[in-house]
């Protein structure tokens, strides 16, 4: 297989983010059960105007900057945040972004896997064709309900990623192990737009997938955890991924364990702030690591990518030369930190109103547009959205 993979990034939250000190204190919760023991300072907020598509088409305008458009063919956005149970979310960013109409787009989805699948079908598409490219996008905004226990797990945002024969970024190797089992961890019923969750399953079935896939990683590859300067795992929260990674360093010696689990650390600073935004949770990891810590060219990670119902894989990547000019770590940090700091009472106003599943039409609030791209409301049951001029 030739060389393929990453050659550009892009992200995208809210503008609004709710601290989980106050949500504790409002829960009547120890603060440090959700900053130290699920491992969450934040989560980006979403009013109605900034869904999944709005978000997709941010983090794909911020992954394009500066790229000629020539050559690609392709958006695939994995996503579970749907906004139609027949259209492609993907065809939205694509007017959005004002692509071409010789291009494709489709919606993938599994749960938080539906980005990698997305992924993998990119890298064979254009490993049978060096001239194109591939708009690969995960966006998610993560809902669990006011007063529940995946509350504080909550989050939005997108992760874009442009997929070429010349991967400026990482090169993805042909290794991966994947596997499928049929399991209600996690899932959502057409009649609500909230996710039901057993958590504790969740999270073992988690890291039974990540054990079993790590072990027949290691048997076909003759690899181990020395040969890798860092693993990544999607984060629904920081100490889920942590809790998969302990299987690694158990049986790892002190050096190498210090290492993955200071990139661990690093990988998860921007989730730890944005919240889950599901498909994209892996692939914020990445960039997180990326823009928050300098590595050689040449260093080998692990990616792990988990979606609940449910599906996994591991592969790995190979960092390039000069990959650090591709990213945009002050652009990204700026966005985070500027983001709007807002109570409880408000975030409960803005989780409450929700677009209605019901022909009737609906309004979105202008006091919350932000971001470049936003959902202005519904009208005649058909999504209206604009763009900054």
């Amino acid at each position: 297989m030739s060389e393929v993979g990453i050659e550009k990034m892009g992200f995208a939250t809210t503008g609004l983010y709710l601290d989980m000190e106050d949500l504790a204190r409002r829960r009547g919760v120890d603060p440090d059960k959700y900053t130290i023991g699920i491992g969450q300072k934040e989560q980006s907020v979403a009013p109605s105007s900034q869904d999944a598509v709005s978000l997709a088409a941010a983090a794909a305008k911020d992954a394009l900057q500066g790229e000629s458009l020539e050559g690609l063919d392709m958006v695939l956005l994995g996503t579970e945040s749907a906004v139609d149970a027949s259209r492609a979310a993907a065809v939205y960013v694509k007017e959005l972004l004002g692509l071409p109409d010789e291009i494709r787009c489709v919606e993938v989805k599994q749960a938080c896997y539906g980005a990698t699948a997305a992924l993998f079908w990119a890298l064979d598409y254009v490993s049978r064709r060096k001239d194109r490219k591939v708009l690969v996008i995960g966006s998610d905004v993560a809902r669990y309900g006011l007063n529940t226990a995946g509350e504080v797990t909550q989050g939005a945002g997108a992760v874009a990623m442009l997929i070429s024969s010349n991967p400026k970024i990482l090169s993805i190797e042909g290794d991966s192990v994947f596997m499928t089992v049929e399991a209600a961890d996690f899932w959502r019923p057409p009649y609500t737009n909230c996710a039901l969750v057993n958590g504790r399953y969740s999270m073992q079935i988690y890291v039974e997938f990540f054990s079993k896939l790590w072990k027949r990683y290691r048997q076909n590859t003759g690899k181990s955890a020395k040969d890798f300067e860092a693993f990544l795992f999607h984060l629904p929260f920081a100490k889920m991924g942590f809790k998969a990674l302990k299987e690694v360093l158990k049986d790892e010696d002190e050096e190498t364990s210090a290492r993955l689990s200071k990139r661990f650390e690093t990988s998860a600073a921007y989730g730890r702030r944005v919240g889950n935004i599901y498909s994209g949770s892996l692939y914020l990891a990445l960039l997180s690591l990326l823009e928050g810590e300098a590595m050689d060219p040449g260093s080998k990670i692990a990616f792990f990518s988990y979606g609940s119902g449910a599906e996994a894989e591991l592969f790995s990547a190979t960092l390039k030369e000069g990959y650090f000019s591709q990213l945009s770590p002050s652009r990204h940090l700026k966005m985070i930190e500027e983001r709007r700091r807002v109570d409880v009472d408000e975030y409960e106003h803005l989780f409450s109103d929700f677009p209605p599943s019901s022909p009737q039409d609906y309004a979105c609030d202008k006091k919350y547009f932000s971001g470049p791209f936003r959902l202005v409301g519904i009208k005649n049951q058909q999504r209206v959205y604009e763009a900054d001029e």
